[in-house]
């Protein structure tokens, strides 16, 4: 069985799932990371390819971000998803991306479709697989219960995804609990992505979220699930309180993930702040030069949108040094009382734990890289007292930094 990409040219490049796969594990092996972006344009997609996305995803919810709208309108009865999803994917995605794979994003609880010939139309069209989305595991209460009661199940789209393994198209799933990827991996999914809610962050971003160590600690049950299973997945996370570069650093030293899928964060948040600083250094043009100045200085005081952003940020480029949270609040003028409250709900644990925890997976990766001294190791992530840094390295990952060596060396050798 074949995928036909279909290109808007005279070339046409015809794919199987097999030989997309051993893309993305030969990517995996070359860059260590997969990026996968849902995109809901053409333009999202084509440069989100030339970043050096791995594939993209043709989501109803990317459309809705281009028209200015939340996510979860994705959810609502605005438009028929599957239709949505053919006609701007076939049209704009496949066209912009040309031999990138593009996952469809598929409501697999349509009752009004015809789920094997569907599938198959899906696969004709060039679309490389699916995932199933719009999905029933981002509702929950009452609302899930009457669907349930209805028939409208999860189960409904394993099922779907049971079909186009069966066809042999390529098959990616959204997954929000263990029991789940367990029922995926079963029907023949070949990436589970552990989905942690709607994307926090930017104008029109949850506020309400997953804390980024809570968020890990849901992707480890469901990765521990994958890594049971002979079927060996690709093991990607996407959402809730991973919206920054960051974030997914903290989700990659602290779970198994493979890679990383953006929406709102790769298309959405980006374009409102590209746009809101376009439009108003355009406005400020025609301005007196000490107008100008004063416009500066008044944004210099405005205080930080995001103080927890800032202090991740900060440690990224400041491990090294010595960092208390007292200066980090005293440089952003609020209390550290306050500051530390923010940080501790938002990322789940407190900030000593979190500097020492990034400074630990900055030095694995350096033992990694180089044969340097494990002295002048501790000296470079902060820690010019190596009892100090073995103490805490072992507190972290179980050994010592010494039998952490001699593991890469083993693993290598």
């Amino acid at each position: 069985m074949t995928v036909s990409l279909k290109i808007r040219g005279p070339i046409t490049l015809i794919t199987t799932r097999e030989q997309i796969l051993d893309r993305l594990h030969r990517g995996l092996q070359t860059q260590e990371r997969l990026i996968g972006v849902a995109a809901g344009a053409g333009i999202s997609a084509k440069y989100a390819v030339r970043g050096g996305a791995d594939f993209i995803l043709a989501l109803n919810s990317g459309r809705f971000r281009q028209m200015g709208l939340g996510s979860l309108a994705g959810l609502m009865p605005y438009a028929n998803s599957n239709e949505m999803v053919m006609e701007f994917g076939s049209r704009e995605i496949l066209s912009a991306v040309r031999d990138t794979p593009v996952i469809f994003g598929l409501c697999g609880t349509d009752p009004t479709v015809q789920m094997a010939d569907y599938l198959a139309w899906i696969r004709d069209s060039g679309f490389a697989g699916i995932i199933n989305y719009p999905t029933v595991g981002l509702i929950d209460g009452q609302f899930r219960e009457a669907l349930e009661e209805e028939g409208i199940t999860y189960l409904q789209e394993v099922e779907a995804i049971r079909i186009a393994h069966e066809q042999g198209i390529l098959t990616m799933a959204f997954v929000f609990n263990p029991e789940q990827a367990k029922w995926m991996l079963e029907a023949g999914a070949d990436m589970i992505c552990a989905h942690l809610g709607v994307t926090a962050g930017g104008m029109m971003g949850t506020t309400k979220s997953w804390s980024l160590e809570k968020g890990a600690e849901i992707a480890r049950g469901i990765f521990e699930v994958c890594d049971a299973s002979s079927k060996q997945p690709i093991k990607l996370v996407y959402g809730g309180p991973v919206h920054t570069p960051i974030d997914v650093q903290y989700m990659y030293d602290n779970t198994s993930a493979m890679g990383y899928v953006g929406g709102s964060s790769v298309e959405r948040t980006p374009t409102e702040e590209a746009i809101v600083d376009a439009t108003h250094r355009f406005k400020a043009m025609g301005h007196l030069e000490q107008d100008q100045q004063l416009m500066n200085k008044l944004t210099q005081l405005e205080e930080p949108l995001d103080y927890v952003a800032y202090v991740k940020e900060y440690v990224a480029e400041h491990y090294a040094d010595p960092i208390s949270m007292t200066e980090l609040a005293e440089m952003i003028h609020v209390s550290r009382t306050h500051l530390s409250a923010l940080f501790n709900k938002e990322v789940g644990c407190t900030f000593p734990e979190y500097i020492a925890k990034y400074r630990i997976h900055k030095a694995q990766d350096i033992m990694k890289q180089s044969k340097l001294s494990l002295g002048r190791i501790a000296e470079l992530v902060g820690y010019p007292d190596y009892v100090h840094f073995s103490k805490t390295f072992k507190k972290y990952t179980g050994i010592s930094p010494q039998s952490y060596r001699q593991q890469i060396k083993d693993k290598y050798t």
